[in-house]
This record gives C-alpha cells, structure tokens and sequence, in this order.
C-alpha cells in the first residue's frame, strides 16, 4: 500500500489542546488501529512515519500529542519542560493517555475493541502506563522507553500483551529498571515479553538519534529492524485474530 496523508486529530485534556495526526488504510470500517506514542521532543518525524507505515499494513494510525499544539521542540532544554510538567503529574500522565485511547476508540471507523499501542522512548513509558491503568487495550509495545512508575500495575489490572524493547546501554533504562519491570508484570500477572538489545543504546529505533550529541543516544539499524518486525507479528496476532 502507499504512503499515507496525515490528517489532524484533537481532543481537549485538563486545559491542553492536543493535536495529534492520523493515518487511514484503505479498505472497508471499521478498521484496527494503533496510537503511536512519540518520545520526549514531541510529535515528530518518526512517529508520523510511524503512523503512516502502519496505516499501509491496514491499520489506523495516530500518532498522539502529549503536550499540547502538536508541538516538537528542539533543543533539549525545550523537551526537558514539557517532559517534567508530566513527570511530576503522574496521574495526569496516566489520565492523557487513557484519554486519548478513549478518544480513538469512539472514532467512527475505528473497532473499538481492536486497538493496540505502541511508544518511543517517553512514549514507550506512556504506552506502560496505558497497560498499568487497566485500559481494554489488547497490546502495548515500548521501545527504549522509560519503564519506572510511582504507581505500580496492581494485580490483575493489565489486559494486554506487553512487550518492551530495550537496549543494554541505555542509560535512562538500566538493567535494574529493566528487571523492575519485568517483577512489576510478573506481580501483576501480566503476560509480558522483554527483549534486550546488548550492543543497543537509548533511541535505537530513531535514525536521527546521532543528531543529539548527547551520550548514550544512538540509532541501531538491526535493533530497529528486529523489533519492528516483532511488532507487526505482535499485532497482526492480536488485532487480526
């Protein structure tokens, strides 16, 4: 299938005004879809391309804004503010995401009960927070994404299939953070797969992580590959079953 045009998205959260963008496939509704969770900078290239690659393969793609504006910031220091605003709200972390599934599921053309996640970096942290609020969610994936909460999955409370992918030399996610959550799911009683990337570092899905400068950030090709390819098999899985 081709490329897909991008349209917006909006929904209006504790005084927030999010724009996020959407990607239709073709064929008959309603449609699977899958919300794309964008990392720290905002809503980027990558989880736009993200968006319409997934719309290709049949699904409807959206991929979410978290701050506000459909803003991308590009410095760092810019990031940093957004990031802690919701660092230090963490119910209202949680409540943006579960907002946004609720808003997409109530979308005309979409199947309301077939719809997964999938996040970067700060979204894959945004995507486990949709899974640890009990949401009807069949599956969430994070990529390099932050995996500590303040608020723990109780048990019983995840619905889905989750599965991280993480780098070894990911400094914002070292083994102990990893091994944190996977005793968090297992407490849980969730059904949950992580997969560690030894010689991958933090952004390795992002061929622009190099551009940053900054230690421990960079893109790996193979990384990418494989778990993208892990994903399509997960959601064909769960949303086509």
């Amino acid at each position: 299938m081709g490329v897909r045009q991008l349209e917006k998205i909006g929904l209006q959260h504790d005084g927030a005004s999010l724009e996020g963008q959407i990607a239709m496939p073709e064929g008959e509704a309603p449609f699977p879809a899958v919300l794309v969770m964008h990392n720290a900078y905002g809503l980027g290239s990558h989880v736009k391309a993200s968006a319409r690659a997934l719309a290709g393969l049949g699904y409807v793609g959206i991929a979410t804004d978290m701050y506000g504006g459909g803003v991308c910031h590009t410095t760092p220091e810019e990031a940093g503010t957004s990031l802690t605003d919701l660092h230090e709200t963490p119910h209202l972390l949680r409540a943006r995401c579960v907002a946004w599934l609720e808003t997409v599921r109530a979308l005309p053309f979409v199947d309301r009960d077939r719809i997964a996640a999938i996040g970067y970096c700060f979204g894959g942290q945004c995507v486990l927070e949709l899974a640890r609020s009990g949401a009807n969610i069949k599956a969430v994936v994070s990529y390099h994404g932050l995996l500590t909460t303040g608020h723990p999955a109780e048990h019983g409370a995840v619905k889905g299939e989750v599965v991280a992918y993480c780098g070894g030399k990911d400094p914002y996610a070292p083994p102990e953070h990893v091994e944190g959550l996977r005793a968090e799911m297992d407490a849980a009683g969730a059904h949950c797969q992580i997969t560690t990337f030894s010689e991958a570092a933090h952004a390795f899905t992002d061929p622009d992580a190099r551009a940053t400068a900054r230690p421990g950030i960079e893109y790996n090709a193979l990384a990418n590959r494989i778990s993208w390819a892990g994903t399509l098999a997960l959601l064909d899985a769960v949303l086509r079953a």
